[in-house]
């Protein structure tokens, strides 16, 4: 298990400097800099004032340069400065990430729970009506976009019924309790955590339907049924372990979509997460910022990788070595 975490800990090295190295490309091939909405913002028309602000943010040396100097920054865990928020841009992403993490491991636990479980009621169930309604509501979630459900989700379930807050992470200039605030976060974030899981829960469901059923018909699982084993322990004792591993492996190549998808939701409900900072960064050409939070997602996916790799060596021992 440790020498699996070593390994996939070094292979993740080169790929954060590659995945570094592109973004940094990227949006150096972005036509404008901050420079020009300082300028705009400012009215600063003096070439030398402008000249001087260039040299401060390192903008008069080469793309190499600058891509180099970046590297060793990035080393040093420096990943700039944001003259927006007048602050490092490591406390701009690490003040606006947990409401982020909340967010995606909300709607990953949900669609897991509700994918899964899904999926191998409809195995169980193969050919009923609960097979076929299973089947209907996955592939309606797994069509209808994220944003068209959240806005939907906020017409009947906010404006309409008042069950739940229209957007934000809090109730603001509440006075709760720490459990208090806790439930306020909560029930504002049944709403963006159901807009974003449902389309993955639907992944899931059709995922889990279709290897339970392929499991059922293997050899293993007959001998265990020949055996008299209950059809519950052969279901959770052996088919269910088995069945599991495609859907572990979607969820490590799903992480990254995850991210991208919050990031839109975070828009549809005002939610305080790094998708606003990114938004907001990107209209205001605040590329420090944007390139930082391209790095610290790319590396949350690389590490949450790592440990889709481990779960998944537990359910297969074969590729612990």
């Amino acid at each position: 298990m440790l020498r699996l975490i070593i390994r996939r800990l070094l292979q993740g090295i080169p790929l954060m400097f590659g995945v570094i190295i592109i973004n940094f490309a990227l949006i150096k091939s972005v036509p404008g800099s901050l420079l020009d909405v300082m300028s705009a913002e400012q009215q600063v028309t003096d070439p030398a004032m402008i000249e001087r602000l260039r040299q401060l943010y390192g903008l008069d040396q080469s793309a190499l340069m600058q891509l180099l100097n970046y590297l060793g920054s990035v080393l040093r865990l420096d990943l700039g400065f944001s003259y927006r928020q007048n602050m490092p841009v490591l406390d701009v992403i690490l003040a606006h990430l947990p409401a982020t993490l909340i967010l995606m491991l909300a709607s990953i636990a949900l669609a897991v729970m509700v994918g899964v479980s899904a999926g191998v009621l409809a195995a169980i169930k193969v050919n009923s009506v609960w097979d076929t309604l299973i089947s209907a509501l996955a592939v309606l979630c797994f069509a209808a976009p994220s944003f068209w459900l959240g806005i939907m989700m906020i017409i009947l379930f906010a404006v309409k019924l008042g069950w739940f807050p229209v957007g934000g992470m809090e109730t603001i200039g509440s006075n709760l309790t720490p459990w208090g605030r806790a439930l306020d976060i909560l029930h504002h974030l049944v709403l963006p955590a159901l807009a974003l899981g449902l389309f993955y829960a639907a992944t899931y469901a059709r995922v889990m339907r279709a290897s339970m059923l392929e499991v059922w018909q293997m050899d293993f699982v007959r001998t265990a049924r020949a055996k008299g084993l209950g059809r519950a322990q052969v279901i959770i004792g052996h088919t269910l372990r088995n069945a599991l591993l495609p859907v572990v492996t979607l969820l490590g190549l799903q992480l990254g979509t995850v991210l991208g998808g919050s990031i839109v939701i975070e828009a549809v409900f005002s939610w305080p997460g790094i998708g606003q900072v990114l938004f907001d960064s990107v209209m205001s050409r605040n590329y420090p910022v944007v390139l930082g939070v391209l790095v610290l997602s790319s590396l949350l996916v690389i590490l949450t990788n790592i440990v889709v790799d481990v779960i998944y060596s537990r359910l297969d021992p074969r590729i612990r070595n």
